[in-house]
């Protein structure tokens, strides 16, 4: 971000010389790096909140832009999405507002990370759209990917604990997770992680069991028969494998995790939106 062009937009609003001057201080603070200042030439510091007030309005004349050219958008910070009705005009807007970018405010558009293409396959703050004609909000693939990213770090570190444990582990990031994505109106992704979540636990206690006969004594344990717990506990298969098999889902249930204090993807979201349907109502009657 160039600070002459960024201090010319916010002199357009600022007449005070003294706060023009602070903040120009505060842009061009220098950087520590190795125990040496190195001076800041463009840019904006990060994590002040200061920062992004001044990305937005250097990017105000952006969305004049677009709302002079007429095409939906939607702007998060630098984040934009723009949507348009072919292939042809999606290309030539893309190459003229990264011309605009570019030469009237001097900002880099990341190339690797903006891409032409159907709605319902690009992502916007982790969320993405359906193909249906009345589009629904939905959970990105990325997103899905990053949230079993870390979760596999988590549970790989967790395999020699105390399952109790390892779920209290989990608990924070599946918690903020869907809290976060709380205005998807598709539930699948959140299904598919609960059953995910719930076969990567069922391997670890595979795992922690080790021995045949530790497999078919906590099986037996669980309530299975004799003879399908000594069958199941040496079929000499793989721990994901017998983690998905029925045995080990007869043996530890949804309701069993849910006991345990795992946190349900797709109950809480459920839960969610139900509240938000009865907050709705009870405003409904009010007014009434």
């Amino acid at each position: 971000m160039n600070h002459d062009i960024l201090m010319a937009r916010v002199a357009r609003k600022v007449k005070d010389k003294r706060l023009l001057r602070l903040i120009r201080c505060y842009l061009q603070a220098g950087i520590m790096v190795d125990g040496l200042e190195t001076v800041r030439t463009e840019g904006t510091p990060q994590g002040s909140p200061l920062s992004p007030l001044l990305s937005n309005i250097m990017l105000d004349d952006l969305d004049k832009e677009l709302e002079r050219r007429g095409p939906t958008f939607c702007r998060d910070a630098d984040d934009c999405n723009i949507y348009v009705r072919s292939q042809h005009a999606v290309e030539r807007v893309m190459a003229s507002i990264t011309g605009f970018l570019e030469r009237k405010l001097r900002l880099k558009v990341n190339r690797k990370k903006s891409a032409v293409g159907r709605p319902w396959k690009l992502k916007m703050l982790g969320y993405s759209i359906t193909w249906e004609r009345k589009p629904r909000l939905r959970v990105a693939e990325q997103s899905v990917k990053r949230l079993k990213d870390k979760l596999r770090e988590q549970l790989r570190r967790g395999r020699g604990r105390n399952m109790g444990k390892v779920i209290e582990g989990l608990s924070t990031a599946l918690r903020g997770w869907v809290q976060y994505f709380k205005l998807c109106e598709v539930k699948t992704h959140f299904e598919e992680l609960d059953q995910w979540i719930r076969r990567k636990l069922r391997c670890i206690l595979w795992r922690q069991w080790k021995r045949p006969y530790t497999r078919a004594r906590k099986l037996m344990n669980r309530g299975l028969e004799e003879a399908r717990a000594w069958q199941s506990a040496s079929n000499g298969r793989g721990a994901w494998w017998n983690a998905g098999a029925s045995h080990m889902n007869a043996a530890y249930t949804k309701l069993d995790f849910d006991r345990m204090g795992l946190v349900s993807l797709l109950d809480t979201i459920l839960k969610i939106h139900n509240q938000s349907r009865t907050a709705v109502y009870g405003t409904v009657c009010t007014v009434v």
